[in-house]
């Protein structure tokens, strides 16, 4: 206001020396005076206001872009250079926020899509452009439905139940499994979450699958079990050959249920990640002859079994839990070799890296069903493994360990020509014997 009547008070300034004059002169001179005065002010302003147009019309506006002015365009432009200096200020302080909220968002596992009333695209994460398969250039401003077009979705999106998630088989990109959420917020915005529950998912299906497995593995001998004693018990008086029978093949059945969980344990303490490998030099060539004499006993003179030492390097490891692999994989040999055939056993060093080889010439495995062997309870042969008393784990239980020492199993197979397993030690843990 005071600036208003300052401006006024000039003008009634200028009327008064121009009307003095006219008294004092003539009229015509005061009128005179009186046009020039504002006919300067008049071309003064328009010059200025000019310039103000100019600059409004660039797109850099900073403050040193403002022009210089005189007179009372002096404080305007002053006023504007301190006005443009705070909104840049402002700006700056508005990318630095987006710019880590942006790294926030993209640090985050989940997905994010900001939908508006319509369900538009208004903006999304990097996660979310993998999950779903958006590109936020090209589909920004297009329906959600467009993009993510399962019949699921597009009845959650519609129904508006923003308490309860949708699970989402997103086949079309990644063969992802998503966990959808609607989240309203502002004018009728929403947020569209998506987390990858892939993996979840999986081990879900693994969890059941093992419990499967293990139900199935301890039926047949909780059914064998209970059916002896329930014959024992209808029948007090039978003979003492058939009593001998039942106790022989309920304790076969019991002790294959204390495999079953012993493997069981064995695995568990395994997969902890508390449980560290306590290591030390372990001598192979004295191990080797150990498994050896046990291999013999177990095949009770129906296998040959040779050994051979091609190396006296030793190896930086569990002792315990690599005769617990070496013993797993010369007892298959044994379990899957027909009478008459030939076990071998070898240590050797090639190319830097330990190898400790199992072979056999039995029966061999399809090459179909050599990437799954060690999966947990995967037989080639279910039949053939339980009669000889397998529990399914014996590999599962020898990746671990190997995986524990960062070693690698490889296996060859010729379907009637036998199978070697071989065992790859890095050379890291290769310890020459001094």
């Amino acid at each position: 206001m005071f600036s208003y009547w300052r401006r006024l008070g000039i003008v009634l300034l200028i009327a008064l020396i121009a009307l003095l004059i006219g008294l004092f002169t003539e009229t015509l001179i005061g009128l005179s005076v009186f046009s020039v005065s504002l006919l300067w002010l008049v071309v003064h302003h328009t010059k200025h206001l000019a310039a103000l147009e100019q600059w409004l019309l660039i797109s850099d506006h900073t403050p040193s872009s403002i022009p210089a002015g005189s007179g009372i365009w002096d404080n305007i432009f002053a006023l504007l250079a301190r006005y443009v200096r705070t909104q840049n200020q402002s700006r700056q302080l508005i990318n630095l926020e987006l710019k880590q909220l942006q790294s926030v968002t993209a640090a985050m596992p989940d997905g994010i899509v900001i939908l508006d009333e319509r369900d538009h695209i208004e903006w999304c994460d990097p996660v979310a452009e993998k999950h779903l398969g958006i590109n936020l250039e090209l589909d920004l401003g297009h329906q959600i439905t467009n993009m993510v077009r399962q019949r699921s979705f597009v009845e959650y999106l519609g129904a508006r139940k923003y308490n309860k998630p949708l699970v989402l088989k997103q086949m079309r990109h990644h063969r992802l499994t998503l966990l959808m959420q609607l989240v309203p917020y502002g004018n009728k915005q929403k947020l569209l979450i998506s987390r990858d529950i892939t993996s979840y998912e999986r081990i879900e299906a693994m969890r059941r699958d093992f419990i499967a497995n293990v139900s199935h593995e301890l039926r047949t001998p909780l059914t064998v079990i209970i059916g002896y004693l329930e014959m024992l018990t209808a029948e007090p008086d039978i003979d003492m050959e058939m009593q001998n029978q039942a106790l022989s093949a309920m304790t076969e059945q019991t002790l294959r249920m204390q495999h079953l969980v012993e493997d069981l344990l064995t695995l568990s303490r395994l997969e902890d990640n508390l449980n560290k490998l306590t290591e030390s030099t372990v001598d192979i060539v004295p191990i080797l002859h150990e498994l050896r004499r046990e291999a013999e006993s177990l095949s009770s003179g129906r296998h040959t079994v040779e050994i051979s030492v091609d190396s006296e390097d030793q190896i930086l490891a569990s002792r315990e839990e690599l005769r617990s692999a070496f013993s797993n994989l010369i007892s298959n040999a044994i379990r899957y070799t027909p009478e008459g055939g030939a076990i071998g056993i070898r240590w050797a060093v090639s190319n830097g890296k330990g190898l400790f080889t199992v072979w056999d010439t039995g029966v061999g495995i399809e090459p179909e069903h050599i990437p799954r062997l060690t999966e947990r309870f995967y037989r080639v042969d279910s039949s053939r493994s339980r009669e000889t008393g397998g529990t399914g784990l014996g590999l599962a239980i020898v990746k671990h360990i190997l995986n524990r020492h960062q070693a690698r199993l490889k296996i060859k197979s010729e379907i009637g020509k036998g199978s070697e397993f071989s065992i790859e030690f890095p050379e890291k843990r290769l310890v020459t014997k001094s």
